[in-house]
């Protein structure tokens, strides 16, 4: 299988597609306001305990407490400061926490909706090819490395270097790899945890202790190994950064990297814009006039598949199953390429065999098996139905890309300000691809107008910056958040439909 990862830098989001025999299976998305928290360390101070919950609520520094399970507390080593003194202790922990007490905790899962952020006392700093654990002993080795001997060697290798009272998890991309490069990432990590321990002693709480690596480097870090044929990168600063990282930790991957510099936008050139537009729909067609219809609710996803205009040559049974195979198939890259996690609920065109009904199923698991999120999946009920759990670890591509309607009162969702912006800058660059004239007038809705026009204007100077594009903005109340209008300056001729994806 042809993996790639393609990374589009521009002014206001950062965007990362993963495909898979070119067709893409994931989207990642950046922004610098809402940069991803996952992985950061923090000194905290405990707020409030809820027995009932067996839970309690820290002060991280953020706008919203974050969640501490208890659980989670109990089972590992807690890194706390007596509630009348600044020292940490590492210990095991036997009772429960007090009120005002401050812990160190690490951000495990992105705030979501009207929820904070979830923390957990069970801090790990993760490398290239291992992960450190200041609150363990043990040793791991990463279960996508099948091999025995392997995992023996390395686990040997480990038990000899690993530094007393830390726990180490040898990751994926170690598979042959020397006592050097293993020790070499070990003696780096632990630098980076004594740096955080030591500020944690100095530093009044809340705080931050430690920024975990933005999203471009922290994908190369994990996910691009020999398996992966190319990255691909449209920004020079970027191309550079991810090659110099490369030299010091897999040098012989530095050929995979290439350079975008066309004219054209790199995501046009892949075909992906026009698969994150279709995240949009409800509906995703499959093949043969059958179709999925997507609904996101407060607690759950549901998942319906119709046989629409696909009827089949022979008896309704098989029709059913041939339907549900191409559905389980489409809905594992579905849930991949939206980001949909928590609970999942898909409604398959029912099946009177069980046979039939297994099936699917096994098609369903096997087709998750690249996922980097758990999955949890019950058998087909009698009914058709899979209920299913897929680890959410921050807001799906749905609610990176909207906002709450500010004329639904949030019963239905528009189109961000941000993401409008975003989509005139991708215009732009279009239309400079094919030397048309530079000077334009941009026609928004006036929220989108405001939102460019913010920061003494630096968003709007941004954005001509960038495309080198003389602009005129005019604020429209007819025009929808998510509509935008360029006019030609000279003739005024609408130019928009030339360049639209």
């Amino acid at each position: 299988m042809a993996t790639e990862i393609i990374i589009n830098v521009g002014v206001y989001e950062t965007r990362i597609a993963i495909l898979e025999d070119q067709k893409v299976m994931e989207v990642l998305v950046e922004r610098p306001e809402k940069q991803r928290t996952v992985g950061n360390i923090y000194k905290a101070i405990v707020e409030s305990i809820l027995p009932g919950m067996q839970a309690a609520f820290v002060n991280i520094g953020l706008e919203k407490s974050a969640f501490l399970p208890l659980g989670e507390v109990e089972e590992g080593r807690l890194f706390d400061f007596e509630v009348d003194a600044e020292k940490p202790r590492a210990r095991a922990f036997g009772q429960h926490l007090q009120q005002g007490q401050k812990v160190i905790v690490q951000i495990t899962k992105e705030p979501i909706g009207t929820k904070g952020p979830r923390v957990t006392t069970e801090v790990s700093l993760p490398g290239r090819f291992a992960v450190l654990l200041p609150s363990d002993d043990r040793i791991g080795v990463s279960r996508k490395i099948t091999n025995w001997t392997e995992k023996r060697r390395l686990r040997k290798v480990t038990q000899e270097i690993k530094p007393d009272g830390f726990g180490i998890i040898v990751r994926t991309v170690a598979k042959t790899k020397g006592k050097a490069e293993l020790e070499g990432d070990i003696k780096n990590l632990l630098k980076t945890w004594n740096k955080v321990y030591k500020r944690a002693q100095k530093v009044k709480a809340p705080v931050l202790l430690h920024r975990e690596m933005g999203m471009t480097s922290s994908l190369i870090r994990d996910l691009f190994t020999d398996d992966v044929d190319r990255v691909v990168v449209d920004s020079k600063r970027e191309h550079k950064q991810i090659v110099a990282y490369l030299r010091s930790v897999s040098p012989q991957l530095c050929s995979k990297v290439e350079l975008h510099d066309e004219r054209s936008p790199l995501f046009d050139a892949f075909k992906i814009e026009q698969e994150i537009e279709k995240t949009w729909d409800r509906r995703v067609w499959l093949r043969k006039g059958a179709y999925l219809i997507i609904d996101h609710t407060e607690a759950l996803v549901t998942i319906d598949v119709n046989s629409g205009r696909y009827v089949g040559k022979t008896d309704q049974g098989k029709t059913a199953l041939e339907v549900n195979l191409q559905a389980a198939q489409e809905i594992a890259r579905q849930l991949r390429l939206r980001d949909i996690g928590g609970i999942i609920v898909i409604d398959f065109i029912d099946m009177a065999s069980a046979r039939a009904r297994k099936k699917v199923w096994e098609k369903l698991m096997a087709a998750q098996e690249k996922d980097r999120s758990r999955t949890n999946v019950l058998p087909v009920s009698e009914f058709g139905l899979v209920e299913m759990t897929r680890q959410r670890v921050r807001p799906s591509l749905l609610y990176t890309f909207s906002e709450t309607c500010p004329v639904c009162n949030g019963v239905g969702r528009v189109q961000g300000r941000d993401t409008t912006v975003s989509k005139t800058e991708r215009w732009l660059k279009r239309a400079q691809a094919a030397s048309v004239e530079k000077n334009l007038i941009l026609q928004v809705n006036p929220l989108v107008a405001e939102y460019l026009s913010e920061k003494d204007e630096s968003r709007l100077k941004l954005l001509k910056k960038s495309t080198k594009a003389k602009l005129d903005l005019v604020s429209v109340p007819e025009l929808a958040i998510e509509q935008y209008r360029f006019l030609s300056a000279k003739t005024g001729k609408d130019l928009t439909e030339q360049f639209k994806v």
